[in-house]
């Protein structure tokens, strides 16, 4: 069992694609994870703690932060990575769609961010990393997002506001709003069209997105930070 002065990250869709790159990262960089989704399975790894559970289940939140503290004793960063992206014209989004996204992308951020910072106030601090999308801030008429924007959107502002809040209290607060990424998500027929979409000519790797959240685990002064890993699509075409 990890000592209590081991960091400790907390992360959210972990079971696969960009979440299962981040806990291999963070392992990497020493801290004990508490990896959660919903089909998640246990590890082997003494210091890698699996939660099943719904992010969108106010619940699920409760047993993640408890989990960690429990098993760990503290909660140093979380990474709110579960995302659920529906792509629809606007006027052709249904209240289970809307019900869907915005469980999965606000109420999960929201009842998990809050347990964590309640942690991380009682030890002294700590880190809250929210993964979003560049289609945030430079919409594109090819791929219909307003529901992703809504929601991403709305974790952009809330990180930036998070920062202010807690900056005198040792809590940082930052955002990587990200391109597309090569995961199991993307079928590979469509992988040329979307690394077209970039300015670099290629989908973004999760080793990509990992390098990027680890950058902002490393970097003591960056805080209010949406640091785009989009292949230069924020730039412009």
């Amino acid at each position: 069992m990890s000592l209590s002065s081991q960091k400790v990250a907390v992360i959210t869709g972990a079971s696969q694609g960009i979440g299962a790159g981040l806990v291999e990262g963070y392992r990497k960089l020493g801290y004990a994870v508490v990896a959660t989704s919903r089909s998640i399975v246990p590890s082997r790894d003494e210091d890698l703690l699996t939660v099943q559970g719904d992010i969108a289940d106010p619940t699920t939140a409760e047993r993640v932060i408890g989990a960690a503290v429990d098993a760990f004793g503290r909660v140093d960063t979380l990474v709110n990575n579960a995302g659920v992206f529906v792509a629809k014209p606007f006027t052709e989004y249904t209240e289970q769609d809307y019900d869907f996204v915005t469980g999965v992308n606000l109420t999960g951020f929201f009842h998990l961010t809050q347990l964590a910072i309640e942690q991380m106030l009682a030890q002294g601090g700590g880190h809250v990393v929210q993964i979003t999308t560049s289609l945030v801030e430079h919409a594109d008429s090819k791929v219909t997002s307003v529901l992703a924007s809504l929601t991403k959107g709305g974790l952009q502002a809330a990180s930036k506001a998070l920062a202010i809040e807690y900056a005198s209290r040792g809590i940082r607060s930052n955002a990587v709003a990200l391109g597309t990424i090569r995961t199991p998500m993307h079928a590979p027929e469509y992988h040329d069209a979307l690394a077209a979409m970039h300015p670099l000519g290629r989908m973004g790797e999760i080793s990509d997105v990992v390098e990027g959240v680890l950058y902002l685990e490393r970097a003591p002064f960056v805080t209010g930070e949406v640091l785009a890993v989009d292949g230069g699509q924020s730039a412009g075409h």
